[in-house]
């Protein structure tokens, strides 16, 4: 199998929870340059995110699509909105059977809580899991360290008390969010996230896969470097390379 053999001094139980970590962005303009990616990456990450450009172009269908082949989807579309309508899109983010979808915690604690609120109502009475609801703090591609870290944690924080099970932020506010974070369990997804010696791209705050899990970081959200990459399978395995570095 290619992931034992790039991955030989990793115990099983390693590898798999390096690969866990995994999200890889499916910034791609078509279903079927998605469904092509996932299949190279089948059984080497953990998760798929599919954001803004690939759902307007393919919809919630490939969504279910991904769902119904027992992959975990991120639904990336910030969902930003009065708050009765955040949490009807909610309900159908839990419909789909996503693993993980996220709103942006600048739309203030009650969008944020009634959005909480119906997905999981929905989920209990349908007999559903409820996904992760993680809110968007700073953008990884706005400002610099400094100023962004204090914003973060604030955001984090309101989005705690609201309900929300995470965040999506920068590693480089990834330590702050986790020691102000008031259960252990509270959730950090890292995008920004390159390699050594990849390119930085428009992302202005970024940092190793071994850096952002040591800095607190759940999960990490990497998709140019792989979706670039000759060898997309390989590129994703040095990367789970580098985060069981960060585990050991």
């Amino acid at each position: 199998m290619m992931a034992k053999s790039m991955a030989a001094s990793l115990s099983e139980n390693t590898f798999d929870a390096a690969r866990e970590k995994l999200i890889v962005a499916l910034d791609v303009p078509t279903a079927s340059e998605a469904r092509s990616v996932a299949s190279e990456l089948d059984g080497n990450v953990g998760a798929f995110k599919i954001g803004l450009q690939l759902f307007t172009a393919a919809g919630p269908d490939l969504v279910r699509e991904f769902v119904g082949s027992g992959k975990r989807v991120f639904l990336d579309l910030k969902f930003h909105d009065i708050p009765n309508t955040v949490a009807m899109a909610s309900v159908e983010a839990v419909k789909m059977g996503v693993w993980m979808f996220n709103v942006h915690t600048s739309g203030g604690s009650d969008m944020m809580a009634r959005a909480v609120e119906a997905a999981k109502e929905y989920a209990d009475s349908n007999g559903l899991s409820k996904p992760l609801m993680i809110g968007v703090t700073v953008l990884t591609s706005s400002g610099t360290a400094g100023s962004a870290d204090e914003k973060a944690v604030e955001l984090a924080k309101s989005a705690e008390k609201a309900g929300m099970d995470g965040v999506v932020a920068s590693a480089h506010e990834a330590a702050m969010i986790r020691k102000n974070a008031e259960s252990a369990d509270f959730v950090i997804v890292t995008p920004g996230v390159r390699p050594f010696g990849a390119t930085n791209d428009d992302q202005a705050r970024v940092m190793t896969p071994e850096a952002a899990i040591r800095a607190g970081a759940d999960h990490i959200v990497v998709g140019r470097p792989i979706l670039n990459s000759k060898d997309r399978a390989a590129a994703a395995l040095a990367i789970i390379d580098e985060i069981a570095a960060a585990l050991k």
